[in-house]
């Protein structure tokens, strides 16, 4: 017996599929992008947690729980604040998905 794979395309969210509501699931999907922000950020500027923490102005456990993915811990204000303390800015594109 073999088990069936579900592929997932780019252009889904992967909290839809994992059963969230559509709209928890969108600021889901939004956080991730923001901490993918960070954890690149971080990498490629080759910083250390604590310089990081310093860089983004929080304690040194927050980088921690983004490398970590602790996506629950984090508001989608307090990621764009903390990626404009690194002069990074955030776009949002708005635009109707139902089509």
């Amino acid at each position: 017996m073999s088990k069936q794979k579900t592929v997932i395309k780019p252009t889904d969210n992967l909290f839809q599929k994992l059963g969230f509501d559509d709209a928890e699931a969108e600021n889901l999907r939004i956080r991730a992008v923001l901490m993918t922000a960070i954890k690149r950020y971080i990498a490629d500027h080759k910083v250390t947690q604590s310089e990081a923490a310093t860089l983004f102005d929080v304690a040194q456990p927050r980088i921690s729980e983004i490398n970590q993915g602790k996506i629950e811990l984090f508001t989608v204000d307090k990621l764009i604040n903390m990626l404009s303390r690194v002069h990074y800015q955030v776009d949002i594109t708005v635009r109707d998905n139902a089509t």
